[in-house]
């Protein structure tokens, strides 16, 4: 598969080539940013919750910390002293947000930073009965855990507001990429699929993730953007397709009412809607994969859906 910066034009050529980059959360989406902006970059650094990982990473040319999700270090602190860009993609709980609560204040005192892109979820938006909601739509969460990332959203406006510093809500949908597909669960025995009747999702290709940060944190863009393809789907097309392509036979249909799930994935159900994207137009962004079709297409096509 291609690096993921060769698959999208960089937004504004040279906007961020001094740029020190923080990340908060190096997870599946920041991590793919991070390689995405590895060595385009004035510099990169991020967190991970675990020594091993930072190993891992450090040894692949990616500055990792260490932040556990409640103990401040002066690694970090001092790291987010020079920052230009924050990013941040730890999720918060019931307590607040752990990153604004162990380094707030020296996010405050950071002089040089100039932009924060906080990676939230359509997840805000809760139950719309199919309908279509946009960047506009008011949040209305339906979990504790959606109600969680709003007060999280507004607590990082706010200090932006504060700091006179522009906040991006990356809102993003379904996020699916190498390592984590339809594929990987046909190869497992996980793949399943699910009918609940007029159920639809979004979803986003992880390197299409990378590509909006970029283009955002180059335009300094501030408000809400959602972050997710073209095209809401019906979760069992989504594997019918991916079937097809890998040469299974087609899966049964199994009611919603009757599968067996865990509470989590049950909540994602409880939620039904159609998310417009229309504000990636304004960063200069035309994804790769505005659809699951076309992204389970090269996944399988380059062998890469089993991971980098």
């Amino acid at each position: 598969m291609q690096d993921a910066s060769s698959q999208h034009p960089s937004p504004q050529h040279g906007a961020l080539q001094d740029a020190r980059f923080f990340i908060f959360g190096l997870g599946f989406s920041s991590l793919a940013f991070a390689r995405r902006m590895k060595g385009r970059v004035g510099s990169l650094a991020g967190t991970v919750r675990t020594k091993e990982k930072a190993e891992r990473l450090r040894a692949a040319g990616i500055d990792a910390l260490v932040f556990d999700g409640h103990a401040a270090s002066d690694a970090v602190r001092e790291a987010l002293g020079s920052a230009t860009h924050l990013v941040q993609s730890v999720a918060p709980g019931d307590h607040g947000d752990p990153v604004l609560a162990a380094f707030g204040t020296g996010i405050r005192a950071a002089s040089g930073l100039s932009w924060i892109g906080y990676l939230s979820t359509v997840g805000v938006y809760g139950d719309h009965g199919g309908g279509w909601v946009d960047e506009a739509t008011a949040p209305r969460p339906g979990s504790q855990r959606a109600r969680n990332r709003v007060e999280a959203e507004a607590a990082w406006t706010a200090l932006g507001a504060e700091r006179g510093i522009p906040v991006a809500l990356l809102r993003l949908a379904g996020i699916y990429g190498p390592g984590r597909n339809t594929f990987v669960n046909l190869e497992d025995g996980s793949a399943r699929r699910l009918v609940k009747p007029g159920q639809i999702f979004n979803r986003i290709h992880v390197d299409d993730i990378a590509a909006v940060i970029e283009a955002a944190a180059a335009r300094r863009a501030t408000g809400v953007f959602n972050v997710t393809d073209d095209e809401p789907a019906p979760p069992q097309d989504v594997v019918a397709y991916a079937a097809n392509l890998a040469g299974y036979p087609p899966l049964p249909d199994i009611p919603f009412e009757t599968a067996d799930l865990s509470p989590m994935a049950r909540s994602f159900y409880a939620e039904n809607k159609r998310v417009g994207n229309a504000r990636l137009a304004e960063l200069g962004v035309t994804l790769r994969y505005p659809t699951y079709r076309d992204a389970l297409t090269a996944l399988w096509q380059s062998g890469a859906w089993r991971g980098r």
